[in-house]
């Protein structure tokens, strides 16, 4: 079978306008966007063909980052090369990343109204139950088997009670899923695509190219760490914004299962170790990137716009701004690099089985990083006074039973009833939780 594209090729014009649409249009979290994406992209303009789309998710689906962003630019570059990739990748990013920015700087500054804070206190309380909602979903189709579910239940007391670091879980339940396939007790579904093979009829700029690969991986682990090491050499690594490059360069390295697993991560290490936010403005934060277009990890750029607004000693706004773009930098940079340089080896790296059960130990284990996320909003969420107390070499969570907030607890319980019992739209869900926040405020 031959699989080309279906349609005619779109202008690069075209292209630009309907990757435009996409960006503008791309709520809902990750699930949402890809089906927005296939209805234009496969059904409305018959760009790409489905075994094409589906391949280009599947090979997205194994990449750090946001899977529905790296699938736009492969999308993009598909149809145009590099340039496409980047229009759709940029695209997909810069209305959700405005947006948030706007958000980020009203909260600065206004935060303190009460209208405001009602608002916010309403959203963090509906995200419980969105983060609840992620964690049923991952769980249902990455728990597959016995060892996948202990995978997740060692990977969640490994980062919520041991309090190891995230990039040493997720190497190690790749280790572990890589020995579990060459034991013999993994399979991959690496397996059963070897009868499904298709014959793409793929684009000139798309056949891998030992020439090609050292070009591309040159400039982009450039334009990647060129300014890292700019910013090392001018600010010295206190700086904030010094910091924040490299704290957001190590995360677009390990985001594997997108940014439900690595918000418990960056809100640890950010308010802890870094000082950037106050252990509540985390949820303010995701609640705030729920309600944007984009890829759900923009809640990245709310904390490095607090983080340069208080640290980077320049005007609040200034700072802030500032922190923005290097924590968008340092974020989607590497997204493109992903693509760019592993795209043309997608067969191949679809049929390395050992790799695919290894990535299916990393979602398994991301389940149980989700958990620990979770649990940690839940905690901050319901009670106003979150300790902890050390148990040999566990850290347990000790709330202040006295702290217990009622009205987030029903706020929250009744935004997990509307989302995962009645499927509500989520937009609405956070719109009313938002409602019913400021009306306790004000009244």
């Amino acid at each position: 079978m031959d699989a080309t594209l279906q349609g005619p090729n779109p202008s690069f014009g075209e292209a630009t306008r309907t990757f435009a649409r996409i960006g503008l249009l791309s709520f809902g979290g990750p699930a949402g966007q890809i089906a927005l994406m296939h209805r234009i992209l496969v059904d409305e303009k018959r760009w790409l063909d489905e075994p094409r789309f589906l391949h280009a998710l599947n090979y997205c689906m194994l990449l750090p980052g946001p899977e529905a962003m790296q699938l736009a630019t492969y999308c993009g570059w598909l149809l145009h090369g590099i340039r496409g990739g980047l229009v759709a990748g940029l695209l997909f990013v810069l209305p959700g990343a405005l947006v948030i920015t706007a958000l980020s700087a009203i909260y600065l500054t206004v935060g303190h109204v009460a209208l405001v804070q009602g608002l916010l206190f309403g959203l963090k309380a509906a995200v419980l139950a969105v983060v609840l909602e992620a964690l049923i979903k991952v769980s249902r189709r990455a728990l597959k088997g016995g060892a996948m579910v202990a995978l997740a239940i060692v990977a969640f007391i490994a980062i919520a009670f041991l309090k190891l670091p995230f990039p040493l879980i997720v190497v190690a339940a790749a280790a572990i899923g890589a020995v579990l396939h060459l034991a013999g007790l993994q399979q991959s579904g690496a397996e059963a695509a070897d009868e499904d093979d298709v014959a793409y009829a793929m684009p000139e700029w798309t056949r891998p190219s030992a020439r090609r690969l050292f070009s591309t991986l040159a400039v982009w682990l450039g334009i990647w760490f060129v300014p890292l090491i700019i910013l090392w050499q001018a600010l010295g690594p206190a700086h904030v914004y010094t910091a924040e490059a490299t704290f957001f360069s190590k995360m677009a390295a390990v985001t594997f299962g997108g940014a439900y697993a690595v918000l418990a991560y960056v809100a640890q290490q950010a308010v802890e170790v870094h000082g950037w936010l106050k252990p509540d403005e985390m949820l303010t934060g995701l609640g705030l990137a729920e309600t944007t277009p984009g890829p759900l990890i923009l809640v990245l750029v709310f904390v490095g716009f607090l983080g340069g607004a208080r640290l980077a000693a320049l005007a609040p706004l200034a700072g802030g701004i500032g922190g923005a773009l290097v924590t968008l930098w340092f974020t989607f940079v590497p997204c493109f690099l992903w693509v760019f340089v592993g795209a043309p080896y997608v067969e191949t790296v679809r049929h390395v089985r050992w790799l695919a059960s290894a990535l299916s130990a990393v979602t398994a284990a991301v389940v149980g990083i989700i958990a620990n996320l979770a649990v940690w909003f839940g905690l901050h969420v319901l009670f106003g006074n979150v300790d902890e107390v050390g148990w040999g070499p566990f850290v347990l969570p000790a709330p202040e039973i006295g702290s217990f907030d009622a009205v987030a607890a029903v706020i929250a319980v009744a935004a997990g009833v509307a989302l995962i019992r009645f499927k509500a739209n989520m937009i609405a869900v956070l719109a009313v939780a938002a409602l019913a926040g400021m009306a306790w405020r004000m009244f």
